[in-house]
C-alpha cells in the first residue's frame, strides 16, 4: 500500500480528515500553523522546502494531503539551503499571482517529486455532505437569495477573492476576502437592522469555477452557523459536494437551535 502524508495547517479540519482515513498518515505541519488535536511527525519551513520534499520521499511518501488553513509566512532570507532558492523567483512571482496560482506552483513541486497529491473529497467523502435540507425549513426566498449569490460566488471566485456571500431579498450585503468568513459574517451583523430584516437571507458559500479542487475546497463548521445566527440571516446554503462540513452533526444540532436551515444545494 502506498504511504499518505499529510500536509496539515491550523484548526479541526486535519483530525477531522484523519478520522476518516483506515489508517493514520504521516502528519507534517507548517512552522507555525500546528493543527488542532493532532501531534506532528515533522515541522518544516518553506525554506527548506526542497529538503522537505528530499525527506518525504526518503520515507517511502508516494501520496500527500493538504488540509488545514495556512496564511502566507513570513520567509527568512537567512534559512534557504542552496535548492530551495533557486526556486524563489518562480515561487514569489505566484505568490504575487494570487492564492489559485500559490497552491498550483506548490502541488506541482510535489508532483514534480513523485508524489501524488489527493484530495479531501477522494480521501474522505462524507465530508462533503451531498444535496438536501440537512436540518430547518427553507422560507419562500431561499431559492432566489441562492441563486442569486450562486452568481456572486462565481464571479469572486473567478478572481480569486473569495467563496462565499450574504444576500437578502437579493442584495449583496458582504462578501468574503482574505480576511475571512467569520469577519465578514461580522461585519453584516454590524449593519442597521433595516439592511438586514431579521430571519431573512442566507449565507452561500461555494468551491471557485475551476479550482483545483484537491487543496482550499471550502469549509464550515458549527461556528459559521452561529456566525450566520448573530447576523440575523435565515440560514446556510452551500454547494453540495463541494464544501466541506465540519462535525455535521453538531451543525445540525446548531441549526436546530438557532432556527435555522443547513441546506446542500
Amino acid at each position: 500500500m502506498t504511504r499518505l502524508a499529510l500536509v496539515a495547517g491550523r484548526g479541526s479540519l486535519p483530525a477531522a480528515l484523519v478520522a476518516e482515513l483506515p489508517e493514520r498518515p504521516y502528519i507534517c505541519a507548517l512552522d507555525g500553523f500546528a493543527p488542532e488535536g493532532l501531534t506532528p511527525d515533522l515541522s518544516f519551513r518553506i525554506e527548506r522546502l526542497v529538503p522537505f520534499l528530499r525527506h518525504l520521499t526518503d520515507q517511502g511518501i508516494t501520496r500527500v494531503a493538504f488540509a488545514g488553513a495556512v496564511s502566507r509566512p513570513r520567509l527568512d532570507p537567512s534559512l534557504f539551503d542552496a535548492a530551495t532558492a533557486q526556486l524563489v523567483p518562480h515561487l514569489m512571482a505566484a505568490f504575487a499571482a494570487g492564492d489559485d496560482a500559490t497552491l498550483r506552483a506548490i502541488l506541482a513541486l510535489f508532483e514534480d517529486s513523485g508524489i501524488a497529491v489527493e484530495g479531501v473529497e477522494t480521501l474522505a467523502p462524507r465530508l462533503l455532505p451531498q444535496a438536501g435540507l440537512l436540518a430547518g425549513v427553507l422560507p419562500p426566498q431561499a431559492e432566489a437569495d441562492a441563486a442569486r449569490a450562486e452568481a456572486i460566488v462565481a464571479a469572486l471566485g473567478a478572481v480569486d477573492v473569495g467563496q462565499g456571500c450574504v444576500v437578502v431579498g437579493g442584495l449583496c450585503l458582504g462578501v468574503e476576502a482574505l480576511p475571512g468568513t467569520d469577519q465578514m459574517l461580522a461585519q453584516v451583523a454590524s449593519l442597521p437592522q433595516s439592511m438586514r430584516p431579521k430571519g431573512q437571507g442566507l449565507f452561500y458559500k461555494a468551491a471557485k469555477p475551476n479550482q483545483d479542487r484537491r487543496v482550499d475546497l471550502p469549509t464550515i463548521g458549527p461556528a459559521t452557523l452561529r456566525g450566520v445566527a448573530e447576523a440575523g440571516l435565515s440560514g446556510l446554503a452551500f454547494q453540495a459536494g463541494s464544501v466541506i462540513c465540519l462535525d455535521l452533526p453538531q451543525m445540525k444540532a446548531v441549526a436546530q437551535e438557532t432556527g435555522l436551515f443547513l441546506w446542500a444545494r
